[in-house]
């Protein structure tokens, strides 16, 4: 099983040669010629299943030495710089000058192996007195672990262009990062403002942790909670803003007072941010209800409109309602997938108040969301809540959705059958024992026939007259559960091939369905499924259903469906139709709803096919 689930060669415990090849890698990584206990539990870390540890401790490493490969000049300088690092996180103010001296050119700036100053060894550790101290020396805050991984191979990915504050950030010194602050640190650390920034920002990391005080600080400072971070393998030419910024960061992580005193920070707005007419009807500005605050300014400023709308996002995606409501009280325009994300979630927490709520939001997503993603995700959601539903508001707002998705559109008509060609007979011929040679039996009355003409019919006549030809008599039927008036007008129907005259009683006209259905005459069957549509309303619809339900008429079951869809609201006002879909059993029940969402997943996909050439896959 672990070798199936790790892809491991062996089958309990790893061999000592792995433990060695493991653990001599984590050596040669850091560029250390000593295995270290560190190194030990890095290789648990890969080998056991279920073992973990912490990272490696952002410190001096007593085990780094020089590549052997340096000459002696070289191979001095780097035991020189180390000496340095070692004296400067001795603490000892007397030594700081000496400690400058031997570090090199960059002084007390100098980077070691892996990229990092004393200052921000310091900043890591907590050493208040150390960063004082190095401050008061003169390093330079701004100092960035370098982002060249040719020149220093052995830097952590995940601290590439972080600064000093970065590290007291992520550490939570607020002290520290006050100290750094003070000193004319950059608030943004090694982000700048033009250009592409490929590294979290100190604000980023705060407001990913969750630290409020850290937050307020670095805010009070100037840092800008807009500024976001590109993906370090991004091949695409994406904006440094909008992405994973420290709105979308509080949001992910559920940190809601951080986002509150992210949104409450004052924004300088800039020529840029101003939103066109054109622009806020993209951003579906012009369809929402926004609460107007003059604190935040949604609809001037687009950059932070798309900020909150990525933290809205992801608070969608991580399951935080909360926060998703209440940017959205905030104004933030609904995207299709925000609105799904938190609908979903408000279902399966059974927050009836938020899905009501979002229910009655559905007009304000733009006419292009009803997409393909619409179809395929939202459609099936909405419908599973439908039929869990016992709460009569969220049923109707359902069902308001439905109709409106299903437009105001005529209903298509059924099409006629093409009947086959007979010829025509003299209607004296119609039940007259004349030249008959079958008779049948209706409620206890005969009907003359002819077998030829019957015969020809429907495969139902000859399999019930085949069986007569040879007996030397005139054969003699019985036929039960139809009623005579309904017989002859069939016989009718085959003799003159006239359409049937039936007036406005439906009943009459569901009897003759069943009837032609019985006898396999398709296109009489087709004429009356034709004529049901024509009279269905309230009080018949589910009647109507049902008998083409059971006999099979799919043309008239797709017209019921479709006047189910369009006149649903109304409809559920109706026992019947509440009885068909709310109390009959759960198979049963959850046919109809899944036929109702086929067709109408039918019709949306038609109506994309004819306005946009969009073919959506069912």
């Amino acid at each position: 099983m672990y070798r199936c689930l790790f892809h491991r060669p062996y089958v309990i415990l790893p061999p000592l040669t792995e433990w060695i090849r493991v653990a001599t890698a984590h050596t040669e990584h850091r560029q250390s010629w000593v295995v270290d206990s560190d190194d030990v539990r890095q290789a648990a870390r890969l080998l056991l299943p279920g073992v973990d540890c912490e990272p490696r401790s952002l410190r001096m490493d007593d085990s780094v030495c020089s590549s052997r490969t340096l000459d002696a000049t070289a191979a001095s300088t780097s035991f020189q710089r180390d000496l340095g690092f070692r004296m400067l996180s001795c603490g000892r103010i007397d030594l700081v000058q000496q400690a400058i001296a031997i570090m090199g050119e960059s002084g007390i700036n100098t980077i070691n192996d892996h990229g990092m100053t004393p200052l921000m060894y310091a900043c890591a550790s907590g050493d208040e007195a150390m960063v004082q101290m190095l401050l008061d020396a003169h390093a330079d805050p701004d100092v960035a672990v370098p982002m060249n991984t040719y020149k220093y191979p052995s830097v952590r990915d995940d601290i590439r262009g972080w600064t000093a504050l970065s590290f007291a950030v992520v550490h939570i010194h607020v002290s520290i990062a006050q100290l750094l602050l003070d000193a004319g640190a950059s608030v943004e650390g090694s982000a700048h403002q033009c250009g592409e920034n490929y590294t979290e920002t100190p604000l980023q990391l705060a407001a990913a942790a969750g630290k409020f005080e850290l937050v307020s600080l670095l805010l009070t400072k100037g840092a800008d909670p807009t500024l976001g971070t590109m993906p370090k393998n991004s091949m695409t030419p994406v904006s440094s803003r909008g992405n994973m910024n420290c709105f979308a960061q509080a949001a992910a992580n559920g940190h809601r007072n951080v986002l509150r005193k992210l949104v409450s920070a004052p924004h300088i707005s800039r020529p840029s941010d101003v939103l066109s007419l054109e622009e806020m009807l993209s951003e579906g500005c012009g369809n929402s209800s926004p609460v107007t605050s003059p604190e935040f300014q949604l609809r001037t400023c687009k950059l932070r409109i798309k900020a909150l709308q990525e933290a809205m996002y992801h608070g969608a995606e991580h399951g935080y309602l909360d926060i998703t409501m209440e940017l959205r009280g905030l104004g933030v325009p609904w995207t299709l997938h925000t609105w799904m994300c938190t609908l979903s979630t408000a279902q399966h927490l059974h927050r009836k108040a938020i899905i009501q709520y979002l229910l009655q939001e559905f007009p304000n997503l733009r006419p292009g969301d009803y997409s393909p993603d619409f179809c395929q995700e939202a459609l099936p959601l909405m419908f599973e809540i439908f039929k869990q539903s016992k709460n009569e508001v969220i049923s109707q707002q359902l069902a308001t959705i439905f109709a409106s998705c299903y437009g105001n559109d005529p209903i298509p008509d059924i099409p006629e059958l093409r009947r086959p060609q007979i010829s025509r007979i003299d209607p004296h011929y119609v039940n007259n024992p004349e030249m008959s040679d079958v008779t049948f039996i209706v409620e206890g009355k005969p009907f003359y026939a002819h077998k030829i003409i019957l015969a020809n019919a429907s495969t139902r006549f000859k399999n019930m007259l085949s069986g007569k030809f040879s007996e030397g008599k005139q054969p003699c039927i019985e036929i039960s559960d139809i009623r005579y008036q309904i017989f002859q007008i069939i016989m009718e129907y085959l003799y003159l091939g006239t359409n049937p005259t039936l007036g406005n009683s439906h009943a009459d006209i569901l009897e003759l369905l069943g009837a032609s259905n019985f006898f396999m005459l398709d296109s009489l069957q087709r004429l009356c499924e034709i004529l049901l549509s024509q009279h269905i309303d309230f009080s018949n619809a589910v009647n109507i259903y049902r008998h083409a339900k059971m006999y099979h008429a799919e043309e008239l079951l797709s017209y019921c469906y479709g006047y189910f869809l369009r006149h649903l609201p109304e409809l559920l006002e109706e026992d019947s139709v509440k009885k068909l879909v709310f109390h009959q059993g759960r198979s049963h029940r959850s046919d109809v709803l899944q036929d109702l969402q086929g067709a109408l997943l039918i019709r949306m996909q038609s109506r994309m096919k004819h306005n946009y050439g969009i073919c959506v896959s069912s």
